[in-house]
């Protein structure tokens, strides 16, 4: 009853299809910032190992 209420307007919140859109956005925006999280790690991972070789010579 409150989602029908919500969905139609008389009751104050954001209508469960919003709600779903927002949800679906969130998980799209997460798998991007997850990759970009790994790369980085990555990136300074071999930043690193080209540090520690160029004192190693």
């Amino acid at each position: 009853m409150r989602k029908h209420e919500t969905d139609t307007g008389p009751r104050d919140g954001v209508a469960s299809v919003k709600r779903d859109r927002i949800k679906e956005l969130e998980r799209e925006n997460r798998q991007p910032r997850q990759a970009n999280e790994i790369l980085k790690k990555e990136s300074d991972y071999f930043a690193q190992v080209e540090l520690d070789r160029a004192f190693r010579k």
